[in-house]
């Protein structure tokens, strides 16, 4: 397990829009986007310099209260990655976050270890244990036993991602396998496997199993202490915390004065000339942390790219003074 950032670097990333359709979050151009705007928003990302691109994972979303505002359009995951892993060149493809007791641990190596080769070693798997319990009932899983399916299937997946093609085998209490290959091998020969979650069992599968940590809802306050957690426990496991790349999600950004029709954000967040974005940022220095999520609020697809591009110029180089 290793980190991918080096000591002092900022790797920005974004969670792309038009894949992932929640009313709660989605701006209100995203319903009539098309794949071309997709494609030309990663592509965008890349010629600003950002790091990574991140797509979210449900599979089917139930029709009750507690799924009212999420819509029912989420691509699919892997598929969607290996769509723009086609259409770009460098920039990192990652997960966030693919529930990784969804499927079968092999089934899950199989989709990085291919994603992995076709984009030339660009897979990042971020992972998380879900929350929508009627996803886990339609699928036949039982939902209070996926914690424990999520630190057994990241044990299942290193071991065979790592058996570079060759054979591997893995007893557990879910999952059980003994002298299978899966192919074709990862171009890196460790995937980033970085965990999502603001629970104190996903910050210890973190500390224990992560080479990152995707903070998924963790508010700017809280994120000091949940990172000392995290550390302390990967201490106490035998770890070294220094390993791991601690990410912080700082919200949503608008470079410039928000002009008419640029709504406002559910995800806090800060908007004005570069100076003033890259200060709010700069708290990922204080916190220790290696990668930043960051959001663009905008009109429409022109718009969050120039955004994109804006921050790329603009507020990237400062971040890294």
């Amino acid at each position: 397990m290793t980190r991918i950032t080096s000591d002092g670097e900022i790797l920005c990333g974004i969670q792309l829009p038009i894949q992932a359709q929640s009313e709660l979050l989605r701006q209100p151009w995203e319903p009539d986007a098309t794949v071309a705007d997709l494609v030309a928003i990663a592509q965008t990302a890349e010629e600003a310099g950002l790091g990574f691109v991140g797509v979210c994972d449900h599979i089917a979303i139930p029709d009750n209260d507690y799924a009212a505002h999420m819509s029912t359009t989420w691509y699919d995951t892997v598929a969607t990655l290996s769509y723009l892993a086609a259409h770009t060149g460098a920039i990192r493809l990652l997960s966030e976050v693919y529930v990784i007791a969804y499927r079968h641990p092999l089934m899950t190596a199989k989709a990085f270890t291919t994603l992995d080769r076709l984009s030339g070693g660009r897979a990042i798997m971020g992972v998380g244990t879900g929350h929508v319990e009627a996803e886990f009932e339609a699928l036949g899983l039982n939902f209070a036993d996926r914690g424990r399916m999520a630190d057994e299937a990241i044990d299942a997946v290193r071991a065979a991602v790592e058996a570079s093609g060759g054979f591997c085998e893995f007893s557990g209490e879910f999952y059980r396998f003994k002298d299978m290959g899966v192919g074709p091998a990862a171009v890196q020969r460790e995937i980033p496997i970085w965990v999502g979650g603001s629970s104190r069992p996903a910050l210890r599968r973190v500390a224990e199993r992560g080479d990152g940590w995707i903070p998924m809802h963790t508010p700017r306050e809280a994120m000091a202490e949940q990172l000392d957690y995290i550390r302390a426990h990967a201490e106490a496991v035998g770890r070294d915390p220094n390993e791991i790349d601690f990410a912080w999600m700082a919200g949503s950004i608008h470079v410039g004065e928000p002009t008419e029709g640029v709504l406002p954000s559910a995800r806090p967040g800060v908007s004005g000339p570069p100076e003033q974005v890259a200060e709010w940022l700069r708290y990922a220095h204080d916190l220790g942390a290696s990668v930043l999520f960051v959001w663009f609020r905008a009109r429409d697809v022109s718009e969050y790219r120039d955004q994109i591009a804006a921050f790329g110029a603009d507020v990237l180089p400062l971040l890294a003074a």
